[in-house]
């Protein structure tokens, strides 16, 4: 048997005509693939009409998926949310276009089903549920998922309802259209293939509904212009890295010596026929600093004027700061080093309105503590998710960092040289972290 995967590329964007290699595989799932950068087809020779559907299957992919790498991460998705919404798209195609896509069906979703659920693997059972959506496989693996999570269908259900909703009733013609944007991705995908792959990365993201009122809420954030879902998790801390925009230079020099009557070096002998009580003696000045980590979130942002007054303050502080975007899936750096030991930025960066990353800022500026220095957090204490929803579970483990890690609380830039001295500041100034210290005591 031969197969012709130029005949599937008439496409309306850049994508070159040329050859593809061809090689045999499998009407299995995960048997069958295309690769577009190394133009390598991969589908079953057989006769059967599964392996016909598996092939058409590839072919479209050919037809109408994009031909570049896709950064998901500058589109706000999750890569694999990306990749079943496409699986989707496809599918869908193949159906209008007469295919029996329930071929697809191949009998192994009902154990896969209560095997993802088994592990507790939500991710991943929600986006292969669009992998087999419209097949009629997504039956069986749905009941599979309900013999182990019987609470998880409704918000399954859900997600369907409103991906469904984003396709519509559309033409075959425009959800395979692949004129190419300003983005440089094919219009069909763009336009439905990553606006379903957003629906999927909020469900993917958001803390299972426990109850009706936490499922009608769950709903609610899946419709556009909805605020996302609590997460009940950190996002993942991400450090800026050095740039253009974000550079680190040279720290104003200090002072590590002051004059003194007495001391261990005679540094200024001239004095000691000048002045009485001549302080012709050199010592060591205590250095003061520490590690400094400011929450940025909302209004609080630092000018460089701040800046520089709390490195007069603290000169030898390390300074990190903080701020989520809500919902941003990676590509925003999420923590930048203001200070250091090799320099000062020249432009603090701006916050990204939510908090976010409160615990692993903390778990970073405890790693990088040198023994017997201080940890100043500057924070309000009303600490959030990744979706900048509060959460209790994630306030009680900043707490519980605050009281282990003899971290010291300050509500503004202001009061950080007193922390440095020792001062404590009253529990009731850092909202829900201050509450849950004064309850534990």
């Amino acid at each position: 048997m031969t197969v012709y995967p130029e005949l599937a590329s008439a496409r309306t964007d850049d994508f070159p005509l040329g050859p593809w290699r061809i090689r045999e595989g499998s009407s299995l799932r995960g048997g069958a693939s295309c690769n577009f950068s190394d133009r390598l087809l991969i589908v079953p020779f057989g006769n059967s009409e599964v392996d016909r559907i598996v092939r058409a299957h590839e072919l479209a992919h050919i037809r109408i998926s994009p031909h570049v790498f896709v950064a998901s991460d500058s589109l706000g998705v999750h890569p694999r949310a990306l990749e079943c919404a496409e699986e989707y798209r496809v599918n869908q195609l193949l159906l209008h276009l007469g295919f029996d896509i329930s071929l697809l069906c191949d009998g192994s979703e009902r154990t896969g089903g209560a095997r993802l659920a088994e592990g507790s693997q939500w991710d991943e059972a929600l986006c292969f549920l669009f992998a087999v959506l419209g097949t009629g496989a997504e039956k069986p693996y749905l009941a599979g998922i309900r013999s182990q999570q019987r609470a998880w269908v409704a918000p399954l259900l859900a997600v369907v309802k409103r991906v469904r909703s984003v396709m519509g009733t559309t033409a075959p013609e425009t959800f395979g259209s692949t004129i190419t944007t300003p983005a440089g991705l094919p219009d069909g995908y763009l336009s439905y293939t990553v606006p379903m792959a957003k629906v999927i990365s909020t469900a993917m993201q958001a803390k299972l509904p426990q109850s009706s009122e936490e499922l009608r809420r769950f709903r609610r954030s899946l419709e556009p212009g909805s605020r996302k879902p609590p997460t009940g998790a950190f996002a993942p801390l991400v450090l800026a890295e050095r740039s253009e925009s974000y550079v680190l230079q040279r720290r104003k020099v200090h002072r590590r010596t002051t004059s003194s009557v007495t001391g261990p070096v005679l540094r200024y002998p001239s004095r000691l026929l000048t002045q009485s009580e001549p302080k012709a003696f050199a010592r060591k000045q205590r250095s003061i600093g520490g590690v400094i980590v400011i929450d940025q979130s909302g209004s609080m942002d630092i000018s460089t004027d701040q800046l520089d007054r709390l490195l007069e303050a603290a000169p030898d502080s390390l300074i990190l700061g903080y701020s989520h975007r809500p919902g941003d899936m990676g590509a925003t750096p999420n923590a930048w080093v203001l200070a250091n030991a090799a320099g000062v930025v020249a432009t603090p960066p701006a916050g990204n309105v939510g908090n976010g990353v409160d615990g692993p800022a903390l778990e970073w500026a405890i790693r990088l503590r040198r023994p017997g220095e201080r940890l100043i957090w500057v924070s309000d204490g009303q600490v959030t998710d990744a979706n900048d929803h509060p959460c209790n579970t994630l306030t009680l483990s900043c707490a519980s960092l605050v009281r282990q890690h003899n971290i010291f609380l300050v509500r503004g830039l202001d009061q950080v040289e007193s922390a440095f001295r020792g001062k404590q500041f009253p529990l009731e100034n850092f909202g829900r972290v201050g509450r849950a210290l004064a309850q534990r005591g």
